[in-house]
């Protein structure tokens, strides 16, 4: 099929839409870019979507594996998120990652198409993650800069105070809830100032806990997802090996 508009989504598990769960759909989930797909795509019937986002991803892997591969699809609109996988490692060069962040931004923009760029999200509510804050907000001023540079459209996550209701989050405390993931369908399609119905589900209600309960709650997410997740990293192991992406070419949702 000839598309003559044509989406392509970039990154890793936040493009990918993990957290949203769909088992109807490739890799179990749905997300927020099949959401903007779905609206871009209602009134007009010349619209492709494909999405090369594949959870785990790091930036240099999302950079080679799939800008090259997005500029074949000769898109009219890219979003690309890539680098909060690294801002979680224990060592990592955010001013070297970003000057080769810049070079994908450079050549995606080069295409002709809209770039839509992410700012990383403030983490200041939660225990474990609010202490990469400060190399987030760093992150954050570099990636506003490669936007301005190249044009580029930027959804501001880091200002989304909806986003410290825990009900926006999954269980995993890691990855947007399907709530979140709606929510930010609406946000990135505000800023491609694009109209749309999308209505954001009920949030799951976070249950007042005495401390006891708070702390056996604490202890089965450890032991659930974030131990797993610290295996993985010690180990050089990624939740993405072995997955394609959900939609390597261009289709219709």
């Amino acid at each position: 099929m000839d598309f003559s508009t044509r989406y392509v989504a970039l990154g890793d598990s936040f493009t990918e839409g993990v957290g949203d769960d769909d088992p109807t759909r490739p890799n179990g989930v749905r997300g927020w870019a099949d959401r903007v797909a779905e609206q871009l795509g209602t009134a007009d019937p010349s619209f492709g979507y494909a999405n090369l986002a594949i959870r785990g991803r790091k930036l240099r892997r999302i950079l080679a594996e799939q800008v090259d591969a997005a500029v074949e699809l000769k898109p009219t609109l890219v979003t690309i998120y890539a680098g909060a996988n690294d801002i979680l490692r224990p060592k990592v060069d955010i001013d070297g990652l970003l000057e080769e962040y810049d070079a994908g931004i450079r050549k995606l923009s080069a295409t002709g198409a809209t770039v839509v760029m992410f700012t990383g999200f403030d983490s200041r509510g939660s225990k474990i993650f609010s202490t990469t804050r400060g190399r987030t907000a760093i992150y954050n001023e570099l990636v506003r800069g490669i936007a301005g540079d190249h044009g580029a459209l930027l959804v501001d996550y880091w200002r989304f105070s909806e986003y410290y209701d825990w009900g926006m989050w999954a269980q995993d405390r890691m990855h947007m809830s399907a709530a979140g993931h709606a929510n930010m369908a609406k946000r990135v399609l505000t800023v491609l100032e694009h109209d749309h119905s999308i209505e954001v589900p009920p949030m799951t209600p976070v249950p007042e806990m005495s401390r006891t309960q708070a702390l056996r709650a604490n202890a089965r997410w450890v032991r659930e997802f974030a131990g797993p997740w610290v295996v993985r990293r010690v180990t050089g192991k990624s939740s993405g090996d072995g997955l394609n992406p959900r939609y390597p070419e261009l289709t219709r949702l």
